[in-house]
């Protein structure tokens, strides 16, 4: 005879808050058969922040010499993560970055790509202007919502 657990197995959600902590997610949600969990915590809110000086360059080790220092209005400009996973700047390691701090693109024209769940997601650019910030680092772990790049 199998007897069933009542209530929440409150080790299972200290490990989930661990998770969370070790990666820096702000949300994890597991379901284990009829039980589903989810644990999240609210993010910092970003307002602005400083252009990175230098940008990270992907296809070699030199850092690319950005324009002087300037604050960013990240909510009026930023194109925002559309999923949890982690972001390249360029399609291989040895490939040419999509982007750079001063270029021109297009609506439409890929910024970076997104692996999830080992599927690449490529982000186009919502409008045409100058990239002014990329505020990640390659081959880093984004959120959904989190700030990549300021499009002007």
């Amino acid at each position: 005879m199998s007897i069933k657990k009542t209530g929440v197995d409150q080790q299972l959600i200290r490990d989930l808050a661990g998770i969370l902590n070790d990666t820096n997610l702000t949300e994890i949600e597991v379901e284990l058969g009829d039980l589903k969990v989810r644990v999240s915590r609210q993010a910092p809110a970003v307002h602005a922040i400083a252009a990175p000086q230098p940008a990270y360059a992907p296809s070699s080790a030199q850092p690319i010499a950005a324009a002087a220092p300037a604050v960013v209005d990240v909510a009026k400009n930023a194109i925002t993560s559309p999923m949890v996973g982690t972001a390249y700047l360029a399609p291989s390691p040895d490939a040419k970055a999509f982007i750079e701090v001063g270029q021109k693109v297009k609506e439409g024209q890929t910024l970076l790509i997104i692996e999830a769940m080992k599927t690449m997601n490529q982000i186009p650019s919502p409008r045409s202007g100058t990239v002014t910030a990329i505020l990640f680092e390659d081959a880093t772990p984004v959120e959904y919502g989190m700030p990549l790049v300021v499009i002007e």
